[in-house]
C-alpha cells in the first residue's frame, strides 16, 4: 500500500490531464526524511526534458531541521528517473502543441522509495474552468437533494 505524501490539486484545476507516468526522484541527504515528514510544496512546479534527462523544477522540499547545517537548497532542480524509451516517448508528446509535463503527486511506494507521478497536461482556457465549476455545483446540489430525500 503506497503512502501518499502530497498532491498537486492546482494541476487538475489548470490542465486537462491525459497520460500519467510513475518515476523516481533523485534526492540528496536528509531530503528523504523531509519528504516522509510531508514538507513538500508543489507551487508552480513543472518538469522539463533537457539533454535526454527529465528534471523537476520548483518542487519545494523544506530542509530537515534535525539534519546537518549542510542542507540542500529547497527549490533546486531534481532529476527524475525514467527509462530512455519513456523519455523519448514523453519528448515526442511534449513537442506537440500546448503539452506540458506537470507533477501530480509525491508518494512512497511499497518498497519505501519516494516516487513522483508526472502527467501530460494541456492548459485549460477560462471557459473550461467555468464549465468545471458549473458541473461541480450541479453535482453538489443533486447530492444534497438525494440526501434530503433519503431522510
Amino acid at each position: 500500500m503506497a503512502k501518499l505524501i502530497a498532491t498537486n490539486r492546482k494541476a487538475f484545476r489548470n490542465f486537462h490531464i491525459s497520460d500519467k507516468w510513475e518515476c523516481g526522484i533523485a534526492l540528496v541527504g536528509a531530503e528523504v526524511k523531509s519528504v516522509r515528514a510531508g514538507y513538500v510544496n508543489f507551487k508552480d512546479s513543472y518538469a522539463r526534458i533537457e539533454n535526454g534527462q527529465v528534471s523537476l523544477y520548483n518542487l519545494h522540499i523544506n530542509p530537515y531541521k534535525e539534519a546537518s547545517y549542510m542542507n540542500q537548497e529547497a527549490d533546486r532542480p531534481r532529476k527524475l528517473l525514467l527509462h530512455k524509451k519513456e523519455i523519448r516517448k514523453l519528448d515526442s508528446k511534449v513537442n506537440e502543441r500546448g503539452m506540458v509535463l506537470v507533477p501530480i503527486k509525491v508518494y512512497i511506494n511499497n518498497r519505501g522509495l519516494v516516487k513522483v507521478e508526472i502527467a501530460l497536461g494541456r492548459g485549460k482556457k477560462l471557459y473550461d474552468k467555468r464549465e468545471d465549476v458549473k458541473k461541480r455545483t450541479i453535482e453538489k446540489a443533486l447530492k444534497r437533494t438525494l440526501r434530503v430525500r433519503k431522510r
